[in-house]
């Protein structure tokens, strides 16, 4: 299927600053601080935990992966300081956000997600970025610059090279992750290997989480589906349950909210089928 494929120079991006600030990073000139923040899916239920400010001498920001609690950045200054191949600054369940920095002559290399659309905005240097619908027909090639943004969608082959004469500093949006959270790439050659390794060793990476660490994710589910089987609850109903579970998992909610969720539609009335299915 052909796509059209659009580049559009952006101005600037305006930061939302909502009236309860939930979590700030290296802003100028404040101290060290400590707040409470109350978050739903720190340790599968409504906690507190605490959030940080923090500053140095030259206002320089901690790279460091920041998801999936609420987070606010000057992400222009990030992208700018960022000197890796790649840093994950902010990994959720729907989408990640990393820093990019090519050295003079380096490309990110050919490639092409299937299931990810995918959003580049350069706050620094030049190159050109090709895209197409095969590797071998990359029919879109366009110069870029500072303050270019490039819209990748999912299935579409594609490469940026810094033509410049600096390093080409940008940042990127996967959506959804592309990368286990808390990737730092230091090189290219790192970033390759890796890659290679997590290919080698089947480590396929699903919104952020490889295929063990999803099964680790939702064992409280598993449990609570034994249980229900132990107590002679019909197969019928246990499976619509915790088949909605699933969904709802799939849908951000962690699995302690899937399940209550769920176990309320029931005991509501919400869903009558589902009464009707226990009582089968």
């Amino acid at each position: 299927m052909h796509h059209s494929h659009y580049l559009y120079p952006y101005q600037s991006f305006y930061s939302y600053q909502p009236s309860q600030q939930p979590y700030y990073v290296n802003v100028p000139n404040y101290e060290r601080q400590l707040g409470h923040w109350t978050h739903p899916y720190v340790n599968n239920s409504y906690h507190q935990y605490y959030c940080h400010r923090y500053s140095n001498e030259n206002g320089g920001i901690a790279l460091q992966d920041y998801g999936p609690n609420p987070f606010v950045v000057d992400i222009n200054k990030a992208t700018l300081q960022n000197d890796t191949f790649r840093t994950a600054l902010w990994t959720g369940s729907q989408f990640q956000i990393t820093l990019m920095s090519l050295n003079v002559g380096e490309d990110i290399g050919l490639e092409m997600h299937p299931d990810v659309d995918q959003f580049l905005r350069i706050e620094q240097g030049e190159g050109i970025v090709q895209m197409g619908n095969r590797a071998d027909n990359l029919t879109l090639q366009q110069e870029v610059y500072d303050d270019y943004s490039i819209v990748i969608p999912a299935g579409a082959w594609h490469n940026l090279t810094n033509t410049g004469s600096t390093p080409l500093k940008l940042y990127s949006i996967y959506a959804p992750p592309n990368h286990p959270f808390g990737t730092v790439h230091a090189t290219k050659a790192e970033a390759e290997a890796a890659e290679e390794h997590e290919h080698t060793n089947g480590n396929t990476v699903v919104f952020g989480k490889t295929p063990d660490e999803w099964v680790k994710y939702t064992e409280f589910l598993v449990e609570e589906g034994l249980e229900d089987v132990q107590r002679g609850i019909n197969a019928t109903h246990i499976l619509q349950e915790f088949i909605l579970m699933g969904v709802l998992v799939g849908k951000g909610y962690s699995p302690e909210e899937a399940y209550e969720t769920v176990e309320r539609w029931e005991q509501t009335g919400e869903s009558k089928l589902l009464q009707q299915s226990k009582n089968m």
